[in-house]
This record gives C-alpha cells, sequence and structure tokens, in this order.
C-alpha cells in the first residue's frame, strides 16, 4: 500500500496552546489544553462528550476557539485557514453525504474542489486511494449501497485524495463489526508512516499496536499525556484475576469493575479493574494489563469519571 505525498517533507508538528471553548448556551467543551504532536499515529482518548470533537474542529479550521491558539504544519487555524485546510484531511463522526453519487464520483469531486484540474492525473490518483483503502472493486458502485465498513473507508479515501501530510479522524470505527475495525487499525498503522495522524476515539482498541503517544481529555480537561506504555505501566497492581464456585458474583461486584467474565465446569472466572482502594480476597494480580483495562483504570482512579462513562471504552 504505497502511497507517496508530495508534503512529505514539510513541518509535521500540531501545536496547541491554551486552547478553551465555550458554547453559546454556556457549556464549556474544553478548558487550557495543551498539546505538542509530532508525526506518526497520535491517539485521542476520552469518553464521550469529553470534549475532543471540538478540539478536532478547531484544528480543521471549522471552529474558533474562545480562547487560546493552534497551529498545523505552522499554520494558525484562525488566522492561516486557508493554508491549514491544504495540509488536512478530515474524517467527522458522521460521514453520510454524497449517497446517490458513485465511489469514484465522490473522489473526483473532492480533486476538483482541490483545484486538481486535469482529468487524467485525477483520475490516476483516485485509483490509487480507492486501491489503498480497499474500495477498488465497488469504485462504480453508488453510495447509498455501501456497506458501513466501505463507507468508512470511502471517508478516509476523501481526507486523503488530495495527499494531506496530516490526517484527522473522528470516532472512526463506530459501528462497523470486528473485521473492519481490524481492517481500519491496519490502514491507518500504514498511513502514519509518512503522516501526522490524530485518532480521536472513545474505544481504545481503535488504536492499534500503531499508536506510540496519547493523550486523554475528561470534561474538557488534559489528564493524560505519555505513552501507551506508561498507561498500561501505572494501572498494574489495580487489574486482578478471580475464580469464583457456583457463580456467585455478588462478592466482587462492589468492590471489581469486570472486564470480561467466563465459565468452566461451574466456575466463574471474572478479570477487572479495583475500584478506589478496595481489595479482594482470593483474586490474583494480572502482570501485564491491557490498554483498555488501562484506560478504565485511570479513568476510575485518577479523573473521578463515573463507571458507566468509563464502560464506553469496551
Amino acid at each position: 500500500m504505497e502511497m507517496s505525498r508530495n508534503a512529505s517533507s514539510g513541518d509535521r508538528r500540531i501545536v496547541i496552546e491554551g486552547v478553551g471553548h465555550q458554547y453559546r448556551r454556556g457549556a464549556r467543551a474544553l478548558d487550557g489544553i495543551d498539546l505538542k504532536i509530532e508525526g506518526g499515529l497520535f491517539g485521542l482518548l476520552g469518553p464521550n462528550g469529553a470534549g475532543k470533537s471540538t478540539l478536532m474542529k478547531i484544528l480543521c479550521t471549522l471552529l474558533v476557539p474562545s480562547e487560546g491558539k493552534a497551529s498545523v504544519g505552522g499554520f494558525d487555524v484562525v488566522r492561516q485557514r486557508g493554508e491549514v485546510r491544504k495540509l488536512i484531511g478530515f474524517l467527522p463522526q458522521e460521514f453520510s453525504a454524497w449517497r446517490v453519487q458513485r465511489v469514484h464520483e465522490v473522489l473526483e469531486t473532492m480533486l476538483l474542489l482541490s483545484d486538481h484540474c486535469d482529468r487524467a492525473a485525477r483520475r490516476e490518483r483516485v485509483d490509487k486511494v480507492l486501491e489503498a483503502v480497499g474500495l477498488s472493486e465497488v469504485a462504480d458502485r453508488k453510495v447509498k449501497k455501501l456497506s458501513g465498513g466501505m463507507r468508512r473507508r470511502l471517508g478516509i479515501a476523501q481526507a486523503l485524495v488530495h495527499e494531506p501530510p496530516f490526517l484527522v479522524v473522528d470516532e472512526p470505527t463506530v459501528g462497523l463489526d470486528p473485521e473492519e475495525r481490524l481492517r481500519f487499525r491496519g490502514l491507518m498503522a500504514e498511513l502514519a508512516k509518512d503522516r501526522s495522524i490524530i485518532l480521536s476515539t472513545h474505544i481504545v482498541g481503535d488504536l492499534g499496536s500503531g499508536c506510540e503517544d496519547l493523550a486523554l481529555i475528561n470534561r474538557g480537561k488534559l489528564v493524560f499525556r505519555d505513552s501507551p506504555r506508561e498507561l498500561i505501566k501505572r494501572a498494574r497492581g489495580r487489574v486482578v484475576e478471580l475464580a469464583l464456585s457456583g457463580g456467585d458474583e455478588s462478592v466482587a461486584t462492589d468492590r471489581l469493575e469486570i472486564v470480561s467474565r467466563t465459565t468452566e465446569d461451574g466456575w466463574v472466572r471474572i478479570r477487572g479493574v479495583l475500584i478506589g482502594d478496595s481489595t479482594l480476597d482470593g483474586a490474583k494480580e494480572v502482570e501485564e494489563p491491557n490498554l483498555e483495562e488501562a484506560y478504565l483504570a485511570f479513568m476510575l482512579e485518577a479523573t473521578g469519571a463515573s463507571l458507566d462513562q468509563s464502560r464506553e471504552v469496551f
């Protein structure tokens, strides 16, 4: 999946300084966000309503922040909108337009809007992008006849077709089946080799193994910024496994946020995150928590998020 770009050698940084935003009705979506993002796949995590989509819209010049400033590739997102838009490809949370157009027509239109006037060059570029996202065989199919996973891949294609060095993806796998999610993670890892990608999600598994840098936003505030490895490290000692006979789980439910359970030969094996300072007799510490468990542990301990919010990662 080779996808070269003319803009690969430029400034690949996104710099966010003291960005806050308050909507007209008084809801404060962001509060003093400071971030510097440099190349590769960057994960922006947080529960629904945390402020992630607001920040994405600010970076894509669709919303002017109430305070602070941000730049993409060295260009200010408010004062230099035109330059920023040339650099960014954006897949919003809802990509549902173009229903009666054919797949290749959507991408050709996007190229026309980007001033790509040579018809042969447009067609060549469209073919290349469709191959990259696995849609070559449905190039002539109308958008309304695509599956949910195909529509998300078309959303990625329209964001990529003008060869941007920055890609912003908001909640990419909502509604997709497990196979499509795996395909999407592989595509993101490949594209991140020569791009800066911000992937905003409340589903931790969306990040995949290609993500080496992440931030966690909760209630409009930045509450964590480091590597996935560091987040997992902080969860050690808080993720446990427990085997119960007779199926009685009541002993664990008040002290443990259950992540998974299996039943075998009359035993129920439970895996979960300890709540607060709880201890649980008979529980065995999990030596290597996964990233989803680490995120849940952080939410429960450090941010004061409700358990209902924390469950959204799964």
